[in-house]
């Protein structure tokens, strides 16, 4: 079962197929796993996911034996990496298991790639079943302005305390080219309801200037 489907390394055309046809098929399948359980996926990203191990698997084939291919192939998969976007936790996850998929598949293990997408599978719905992690998803992001002039040590101390459980100031910083200060906290919500009078409750005291709270950006940005 976990035999590669390649007879002492020779490829027919029958074994190419199989290993080719289960790459889009189980690439396929991890698609749409993603695709349900993470409602705010693209489409892109999606299709990325089942075509990737089909395209890995055919690159795997052509290179078996062959050391110099299979370091020009790695130099192009780096400059590939180089020229994409940082994706969430999750994304970066997909993508992952869905070379992993064709690296197995390339080789010729197929029983070993259906493993790993159906442990893959169980571990993902196990893990959200136990609500793995789930403390740290309600955590959110509070950007607080403020004016220059305004001076900001302990002037929202009362207002965290009141509406959040977990207050962390993460950063400290000026925008507008240095007219103002932007407080970046980590807070957790004591009651969600609460948000506009809390955000009603800072605007009095940072003279009407911008306040955002929402949820804890997978990347980080810098704007």
């Amino acid at each position: 079962m976990f035999e590669s489907i390649f007879s002492k390394g020779s490829l027919t055309a029958e074994s190419v197929l199989l290993a080719l046809g289960m790459a889009l098929a189980l690439g396929i399948a991890a698609a749409l796993y993603y695709v349900r359980s993470n409602r705010t996926t693209t489409r892109s990203f999606a299709l990325t996911v089942a075509v990737l191990p089909l395209i890995t698997a055919t690159v795997i084939m052509v290179v078996n034996g062959n050391l110099g291919a299979g370091i020009a192939v790695a130099g192009s998969f780096s400059l590939i990496r180089f020229r994409s976007v940082q994706g969430s936790g999750q994304e970066i996850l997909a993508v992952f298991l869905s070379a992993s998929l064709g690296l197995c598949l390339g080789a010729g293990y197929v029983g070993i790639a259906c493993l790993l997408l159906v442990l893959y599978i169980a571990a993902m719905l196990l893990l959200r079943a136990a609500h793995f992690g789930e403390t740290a998803e309600q955590m959110r992001e509070l950007r607080i302005s403020l004016p220059e002039a305004l001076e900001y040590d302990g002037l929202f101390d009362d207002l965290l305390k009141s509406y959040f459980t977990v207050c962390e100031l993460q950063q400290v910083r000026t925008i507008e080219m240095g007219t103002a200060y932007q407080l970046i906290y980590r807070v957790m919500p004591k009651n969600p309801r609460d948000d506009q009078a809390f955000l009603n409750a800072v605007r009095e005291r940072n003279g009407n200037l911008p306040v955002s709270l929402g949820r804890v950006p997978d990347v980080r940005q810098s704007m």
